[in-house]
């Protein structure tokens, strides 16, 4: 069919108000970020405090104000149709393809169809290299005892033979840098108007004062501001410097991003868009990660830069009994491969800092005292000193012999740490050589240290500045390069949390810590998505039919980008996120709902919008009545307004459009409540509906669909029981909530810091809680109104995927107390003794063990979309829309951290508790599932699929009164749902490198295969999908669309890759991730 005039109309209305509520709430947030413990010293000042505290406020207006905002744009978006004019060649003729659906989607297959070669992936085992590492069995083997190292007070002595270096010498790369954060204590503007701006403007004039000078630089966030503001002779100036090789550009994402909370998605679309400024703007292309400030580290983050075309990394921020022992093996150079890798195609050339910190005490060798006597910003009359009291001494040619003896001595006991004689030494901190004056200090000393070192032979030692892609290429050569002596590096797989840096202090409260913030990103995240996706379409059928004028690409694409960036600012800060459900409002007469299907899957899912009148029907665009419900928006647990909730099915990236109408008869059904409350009475406030307050309320609740049926208790209202219908089996799981204190010590619980009291203590509300029970035709729920938690148990009553699971929705509000953190809590007879997983950024699963050695903080983990527990016959998952922290302390049970309220600084330099709760909703999904025993464990396609839905729900925004006068249709651009077990990340325009700032003709298709267990029913999944073998015939993937070209490239477009998939057909192997520079037609 040919591109018609309501669909141009209606894809850029999607696009603008998803983009334009993104980028308001976006452009307007400053939040905070965690940071390192060098800068303890450092206080937040009060007026910073204050601004900081408006900015939160700001941003709870402008969700507050997000729907009108929508209203706004969506009824001033018709305006649109003004540059798309009736009688243009190409433009007429209705939809844009009818496809191959009817007005109802196929019913879902009773067994769902996967290839017999797709559950090989989740059976095979393989060996291990005889020199591999799993992190799971270092912590089985540590002890954790943190003795008294000495002077490396978290290590041991290290000694050394003076003619170690005779036959080869010691080669040193002292590696400056600057770790510019993105906002913390300031904004990111004004850290760039008072810092960062002068670090960047003093590298261009001090390394061309000596070309033996190097610097690294990592975010590009603030590199790109800079450029964006000097001229051409500047910009000349550092692309020579680049060319010669002493300015280095590492990881080169947009930010330095956090790697425990971060969705994959984020991660990934910083780390494009930074790469992608590069390409078009100075031809770099990173070769080596620099990860000195993430507060734990993730194997996903490893793959991602591999894929990326990467080769080396650095990590810094590791557990301090964990870099002592592989310090005692010399283990800290690795290759970092992925658990599922049975060879070696994901390994990346890891280094891991062996000492406390990546500041310059910490750098040089295991004694912090000597090492900051060589950081001459600390010279007698600055603004900073030695904690240690012994200052540096500016070098001289009296004392250089002496200086040079301390310092060697340094550098030869860190390089006993390492299986090479090449050492890497930074030399930098937090915002570093802002002024002149500092580089003068460090470099002038340092080039004489150097001088005295590699004109004494017998000192054995050859050192010099460098990047650390020098030292990378130093390091490969004396490890790895055939024929060596030296001994080869290490295999390692598994994940590096939870963080500790001392003591007991460890760092599993940002987990959790802001929750409001961690739900607004995954909002954010899904709804960027959406737009790119939107927006590729839009494009490639508006130049199909060669009508680019008609349509604002350039705008488009110009708030496309800043939405981006914004996204990737938000990756900086501990993966902020969280807001409630966007509600559309219907408010009068007949009016249309169009709704997107931002998943690549056809589906089908429950819609909700706020309506005016209960007596309200809904009908598909070709007349037939959809299953509805009206029910009570309760704005207490006893008053209440209206809502409408539909059952919508809409293809596989598609719009689906339906009328919503006033019925006088025959209209939606309406639900009916029945109200609970021990030992108090009740008086509720509602008209329309059907109300029943029992006087006898001992019996169990109940509330069952098609696949499940719970009970829950009549006193809490909280689950108790769990049957699956499909077998007949019956689970105990109670749902509970638990309080956990602060400790008396000096050093307590913080915005990163867990430091309980001991275990938690049941939470018992001071009064009997409101239980109210809703059972319609389209779900029914069981609420529970506590003092502090509102708390949701709703099932759907459809027969599509989101029908098999408990849907678990929490609205927490704990601004008033003092120093406590809730905890909500699964307990079940799931014999999982001590065993439990979690997911690392939504890409993969990490097994993790509770362990009785470690302190309770240290056995929670991070989960960012899931995690669950098991015994051989059962798997209980818990499905998150948010990142928290989550833990299994005792043998069938799950916890989950759900806000933290803290009323002291935790002496990691931030400077203040966690005071600014907001009232959170937090959504879950619990899906209960009868296994088969596997010797591996990856979630099932249905985890895999619920997950995905639950974090992209369908989109739904009413028509303006002015669009209902256009022939509306629905809008099917895929011929089919994608494979079950691949998902597509994105579908990203790419931007022009001609002058303009507007979209090229091509794009960036990335897409993953999920890695998924067989040992799960596939009977009555609800999925429309089957598997194949990963693989997609790229002709039958559209419906009218074609690629006109399709080349295999590097994860964020920067090379191009060997061989790779046809034209004709794209295969991914499990748990790939591939980027293709697409151009369709």
């Amino acid at each position: 069919m040919k591109l018609s005039r309501q669909f141009t109309v209606f894809g850029s209305a999607i696009f603008c108000v998803v983009i334009f509520s993104l980028y308001l709430m976006l452009d307007h947030l400053q939040l905070d970020h965690t940071k390192s413990p060098n800068n303890g010293g450092d206080k937040l000042q009060n007026g910073q405090l204050s601004i900081l505290q408006d900015k939160i406020d700001r941003l709870e207006r402008l969700l507050s104000e997000n729907n009108e905002i929508i209203a706004n744009i969506r009824d001033s978006v018709i305006n649109l149709k003004e540059s798309v004019k009736d009688g243009r060649g190409g433009l007429d003729g209705g939809n844009m393809s009818q496809g191959p659906y009817l007005e109802l989607l196929a019913s879902p297959p009773l067994v769902l169809p996967i290839d017999s070669q797709d559950c090989q992936f989740a059976t095979r085992e393989f060996s291990k290299p005889a020199d591999g590492v799993q992190l799971l069995d270092v912590y089985d083997l540590l002890t954790f005892d943190n003795h008294d190292g000495g002077v490396w007070k978290q290590g041991f002595d290290i000694t050394y033979q003076e003619n170690e270096w005779d036959s080869e010498p010691l080669q040193v790369f002292v590696v400056p840098h600057s770790h510019n954060d993105p906002g913390w204590l300031k904004t990111f503007d004004d850290y760039y108007r008072d810092q960062t701006q002068h670090i960047l403007n003093n590298i261009v004039v001090k390394l061309h004062e000596d070309s033996r000078r190097k610097m690294i630089w990592s975010e590009i966030s603030y590199f790109s501001k800079w450029w964006d503001n000097i001229d051409n002779q500047k910009r000349d100036a550092v692309k020579s410097l680049f060319e010669q090789g002493q300015l280095e550009i590492t990881t080169g994402g947009w930010v330095m991003p956090d790697e425990a909370n971060s969705h994959y998605f984020a991660l990934i679309d910083q780390l494009l868009e930074g790469h992608q400024w590069l390409e078009r703007n100075v031809g770099v292309k990173p070769q080596t990660g620099w990860a000195v400030d993430p507060f734990g580290h993730s194997p996903t983050q490893a793959y991602l830069l591999k894929q990326a075309g990467l080769a080396n990394m650095l990590i810094q921020r590791v557990h301090y009994s964990v870099k002592k022992h592989f310090a005692s093996q010399k283990t800290l150079e690795f290759f970092w491969r992925q658990n599922w890798d049975p060879a070696s195609s994901t390994d990346i050339l890891c280094h891991m800092m062996p000492f406390y910190s990546y500041d310059v005490p910490h750098t040089c060798g295991p004694d912090p005292k000597i090492c900051c006597q060589f950081d001459f910003k600390r010279l007698p009359g600055g603004r900073v000193s030695c904690p240690w009291r012994v200052p540096p001494q500016p070098i001289t040619d009296g004392n250089v012999q002496q200086r040079v003896q301390m310092l060697l001595d340094q550098y030869r006991k860190k390089s006993k740490l390492f299986r090479t004689k090449v050492v890497m030494v930074p030399l930098g901190d937090d915002f570093r050589y802002a002024e002149a004056l500092e580089w003068d200090q460090q470099f002038q000393n340092y080039q004489k240290l150097f001088d005295y070192m590699n004109s004494h032979p017998e000192l054995h030692v050859k050192a010099q500045f460098g990047t650390i892609t020098d030292y990378f290429n130093a390091l490969r050569k004396s490890a790895i390069d055939p024929g060596h002596a030296s001994a080869s590096l290490p295999v390692v797989s598994g994940d590096f949390f939870t963080y500790a840096d001392r003591d007991d202090h460890y760092w599993s409260g940002y987990f959790t810590s802001r929750p409001f913030y961690k739900r607004l990103d995954r909002v954010l995240e899904s709804h960027l998505r959406a737009a790119e996706i939107l927006y590729s379409l839009t494009l490639a059928n508006i130049q199909r039919f060669g009508k680019l004028n008609d349509f604002p690409a350039v705008e488009n694409n110009r708030l496309l980008t800043e939405a981006r960036r914004n996204l990737g600012l938000f990756q900086h800060h501990d993966a902020i996120t969280g807001t409630g459900k966007d509600m559309v409002v219907i408010d009068y007469g007949t009016r249309s709902v169009v709704v997107y299907n931002p998943t690549e899957q056809d589906r089908t899912s429950v819609v909700t919008v706020y309506v005016n009148t209960p007596h309200v029907c809904v009908i598909t665009d070709h007349g037939h009545p959809v299953p509805a419900q009206v029910s009570a928006v309760w704005d207490d647990s006893t008053t209440a307004s209206t809502e409408l909730s539909f059952v919508a099915q809409v293809p596989a990236l598609g719009l689906g459009l339906y009328q919503l109408s006033t019925a006088v008869s025959g209209g939606a059904e309406t639900a009916e409540y029945v109200f609970l409350r021990q030992g108090g009475e009740l008086s509720v406030n509602m008209k329309h509906f059907t109300v029943n307050i029992p006087q006898d309320a001992s019996t169990p609740l109940s509330i069952h669909n098609p696949h499940i049926q719970i009970w829950s208790s009549p006193t809490t209202g909280l689950m108790e029981r769990l049957k699956l219908k499909e077998n007949g089996s019956e689970h105990q799981i109670k749902v509970e909530f638990a309080w956990y204190g602060t400790t008396s010590n000096r050093d307590k619980s913080g915005a990163y810091l867990f430091l309980p009291d001991g275990e938690a203590k049941m939470y018992s509300p001071a009064r009997s809680p409101v239980i109210r029970v809703t059972k319609g035709s389209v779900f029914s729920e069981i609420t529970t109104t506590f003092d502090h938690v509102t708390h949701t148990l709703r099932l759907y009553n459809v027969q599509g995927v989101e029908g098999q699971a408990v849907e678990i929705c929490n609205l927490v509000d704990i601004r008033r107390e003092f120093n406590h953190e809730i905890a909500m809590r699964l307990a079940s007879d799931v014999d999982s003794k001590d065993r439990f997983f979690t997911d690392l950024n939504g890409f993969q699963i990490q097994p993790r063990r509770t362990m009785a050695k470690l302190p309770l903080q240290a056995n929670f983990y991070p989960m960012t979309s899931m995690a669950y527990i098991q015994d051989p016959g059962t798997r209980l998952t818990l499905l998150t829309a948010q990142s928290l922290g989550s833990a299994s302390l005792v043998s069938g049970q799950l916890e989950v951290i759900m806000d933290r309220r803290l009323n002291q600084d935790d002496n990691r330099g931030l400077g203040q508790g966690v005071l600014d709760n907001k009232v959170t909703p937090s959504t879950f999904r619990l899906l209960l599932e009868k296994r088969k025993p596997s010797p591996l464990s990856y979630p099932s396609l249905l985890s895999h699929v619920s997950s995905l839905y639950l974090n992209h729900p369908l989109i739904s925004m009413a028509v303006s009164t002015e669009a209902q006068s256009l022939s509306l249709s629905a809008f099917t651009p895929l011929a089919s749902s994608l494979p079950c077990d691949i998902h597509l990340v994105n579908l990203r325009s790419i931007q022009s490198k001609e002058d303009g700032g507007g979209p090229s003709d091509e794009a960036a298709l990335i897409l993953h295969r999920k890695g998924f267990d067989c040992a799960f029913s596939n009977r009555n999944t609800g999925l429309l999908c089957a598997t194949t073998q990963g693989k997609i015939h790229t002709e039958k993937l559209f419906s009218e669309l074609r690629f006109q070209s399709i080349i295999p490239v590097s994860l964020t477009l920067m090379h191009t890759t060997e061989g790779g998939s046809s034209k004709e057909e794209i295969r991914l192997k499990p748990m790939e991730i591939s980027t293709y520079r697409v151009q369709l037609t």
